[in-house]
């Protein structure tokens, strides 16, 4: 076995399988959409070279540009929303001293189901006629309330972002609650012998510690909103007139059913673009907070 260890071609017989998976599935369809994006491709006939005329057209497209401010909803959602809420219930389950399991296991719940059967779950409660929402602000006296929640502007998107919150919040909470439990309990211990209050606590000790985790979760969340695409195709597919539209539905819609598999290569580029600008922009943002602190 130690001979085994020590021989560098074992490390290559255990790595080479996935490392062809990665191969055939990553890295020759990104080399492949990066030989694509420059030209005009129909996905039949010999693709023709068009230099950047894709990203000029794409830039110029009104609709492109929706899609992005969506997949920038997305992020500011799940920053300024998603996240405050995952530490309000992580901190709530921390302080849980019976059927802590329990609990865990239904905020956890929503998170292994399919992003489909919750996409049609969500489209059942938001439902006009018989929906769970509208029926429920009926029931309480606030019928002006009621909406087609997926099918007007002012809604629309924002009844997406809440249901994918709603998936994905007790992913983090795990996470979040995994954190808590791993602060040496002699830091806390300290703190309540000064007098510092549960709030004091999780303010000025707990929420610091939890730096690293965060920083996590806030990168998950850009490259997650930036690669949407199941939950609206689901829900909306882009609807209200493309008042939902993310990059990747907008992405999909070229290829699949205009048939611009050139053009829509490109906007897969951009995506990648996008997707490592703003998580470079937030490592870099990070780094100097960090040195700061220091």
């Amino acid at each position: 076995m130690n001979k085994l260890g020590r021989n560098p071609w074992a490390y290559v017989l255990f790595t080479l399988p996935t490392l062809l998976l990665i191969a055939v599935f990553f890295l020759y369809p990104m080399i492949m959409s990066l030989r694509y994006g420059f030209t005009q491709w129909n996905g039949i006939s010999p693709a023709k070279f068009n230099g950047l005329t894709n990203f000029i057209t794409a830039f110029q497209d009104k609709y492109f540009w929706i899609a992005v401010r969506n997949n920038l909803s997305f992020i500011c959602f799940s920053i300024g929303v998603q996240i405050p809420v995952i530490l309000v219930l992580a901190f709530l389950v921390s302080k849980i001293r019976r059927g802590k399991s329990v609990y865990q296991t239904m905020i956890f719940l929503p998170t292994i189901l399919s992003t489909a059967v919750v996409g049609v779950l969500w489209s059942f409660i938001y439902h006009p006629q018989a929906g769970l929402l509208n029926q429920l602000l009926e029931a309480i006296g606030l019928k002006a309330w009621q909406h087609v929640w997926l099918a007007e502007d002012a809604t629309a998107l924002l009844s997406v972002l809440v249901t994918n919150a709603w998936q994905w919040i007790g992913f983090y909470v795990v996470l979040v609650v995994s954190a808590i439990y791993a602060i040496p309990k002699n830091i806390l211990e300290a703190a309540e012998i000064d007098g510092a209050a549960s709030f004091g606590q999780a303010w000025w000790i707990t929420l610091p510690l939890l730096r690293p985790i965060l920083i996590v979760i806030v990168l998950l969340s850009i490259t997650g909103s930036m690669k949407a695409l199941d939950i609206v195709f689901v829900m909306t597919g882009g609807n209200p007139y493309g008042i939902t539209e993310v990059m990747a539905t907008y992405m999909y819609k070229k290829a699949y059913r205009i048939g611009e598999y050139g053009y829509a290569s490109s906007v897969a580029l951009l995506i990648l673009l996008f997707t490592g600008t703003l998580t470079a922009v937030f490592g870099w943002i990070t780094t100097k907070q960090g040195e700061v602190r220091y």
